[in-house]
């Protein structure tokens, strides 16, 4: 009877041990997973910017040449900034 118990108590610790490890192993799964979200999320978010920015530029472009476009361009930034600094004070 005590040796039944003994063995019982080996399996469960064996058991509790194997869970522990695979608990360790899908933990450190599920933050690399997070981390790579993470990534992609950024990713997808610079993609995006980079798309606004090109249809921006595109609708400018369609107005004349790339010179006039880029002082129009530069024109707004500084329209931007000024708001910005605005905003700040």
């Amino acid at each position: 009877m005590l040796e039944d118990i003994k063995s019982n108590i080996a399996k469960l610790v064996a058991q509790y041990e194997a869970e522990k490890q695979r608990a360790d192993t899908l933990a450190g799964r599920l933050a690399a997973s997070e981390e790579k979200c993470l990534r992609y999320k950024e990713q997808i978010t610079d993609l995006n910017q980079q798309i606004d920015n090109l249809e921006l530029m595109r609708a400018f472009q369609a107005a004349g040449d790339p010179a006039e476009s880029k002082d129009r361009i530069n024109k707004l930034i500084r329209e931007i900034d000024r708001c910005i600094k605005l905003l700040e004070n």
